[in-house]
């Protein structure tokens, strides 16, 4: 693809009509209030007009008040915009023949599960979260649904409900399996160690594991070449993804699944008893 094809692809991909909330809940805002709050009176005290303080002093209170007030402008740059063109990227770096199966764990109002489908026009983008608006403002199911009905990619994808410790899916039943800033929220490493084994399983010998993070990280790293995973990678994502200049950066966690990949003694897929957690969109 020439470089003004892949630059029109990647405006597509990343463009988005759905309204996909805010990352990490109000919880998230109302902590950023404080150093909004401190960074605005920092520089309301260095551009104080009739004070005598010294040059020096009113350089330190500006700088002061940038450094804090970059952490609220870069969170909801990332969270509204810069997610999208990062994602939008890293899935289209992966060249994919349009017709896989994947998986998105913890895919929350379907901002990155959107960017996937619009990809796989002949494929399925299946989505699993608990909808928990501690996560994810406005996080729910009909959230997801709309979106995805408002991005035009509906019928290629299906929701389901359920934990990431226990996919309700066969073994290796995706070409690609996708986290987007979900697997940390995992309180116990136990519980996150059986996340990042449910998303080994789940995928087909061959296939691929993109995993982003605010935390935790190191951890996958460590766990996934004892689940039989090779070219285990971890990097550092670029400014448009960031929480704060100063603040949490998200890093990316990449591995493939052997061709010979065995199963795991003792693996088997958590199948619901009966559909009732699916929510198909055809």
């Amino acid at each position: 693809m020439d470089p003004t094809s892949r630059k029109a692809l990647l405006r597509r991909l990343a463009s988005h009509r759905g309204r996909y909330g805010i990352d990490g809940g109000w919880a998230a805002v109302r902590g950023l209030s404080w150093p909004a709050a401190a960074g605005l009176l920092l520089f309301g005290l260095a551009l104080l007009p009739g004070s005598t303080k010294p040059l020096f002093q009113r350089a330190l209170e500006f700088l002061g008040g940038a450094a804090l007030l970059q952490l609220p402008a870069s969170f909801f740059y990332s969270t509204l915009r810069g997610k999208f063109s990062v994602w939008a990227e890293l899935l289209e770096a992966l060249q994919l023949r349009g017709d896989e199966r994947a998986l998105e764990m913890g895919c929350g109002r379907g901002a990155i599960l959107a960017i996937l489908a619009k990809l796989l026009p002949q494929g399925r983008a299946v989505g699993i979260d608990l909808w928990r608006t501690e996560d994810q403002s406005g996080n729910s199911l009909e959230s997801a649904r709309q979106n995805l009905a408002a991005e035009g990619v509906a019928e290629r994808c299906e929701l389901h409900t359920g934990d990431l410790r226990a996919l309700p899916f066969p073994n290796d039943a995706f070409d690609l399996v996708i986290s987007n800033l979900a697997i940390h929220n995992i309180p116990l490493p136990e519980g996150r160690k059986e996340a990042i084994r449910e998303a080994v399983r789940v995928l087909k010998p061959g296939g691929r594991l993109l995993i982003a993070d605010l935390f935790r990280t190191e951890e996958y790293v460590e766990w996934l070449p004892e689940t039989g995973m090779t070219d285990v990678a971890l990097r550092r994502l670029d400014w448009r993804f960031w929480y704060g200049i100063f603040g949490v950066t998200p890093r990316l966690v990449t591995a493939r699944k052997p061709p010979d990949h065995p199963e795991a003694p003792g693996s088997s897929p958590h199948l619901p008893a009966d559909e009732s957690g699916q929510a198909a969109l055809r």
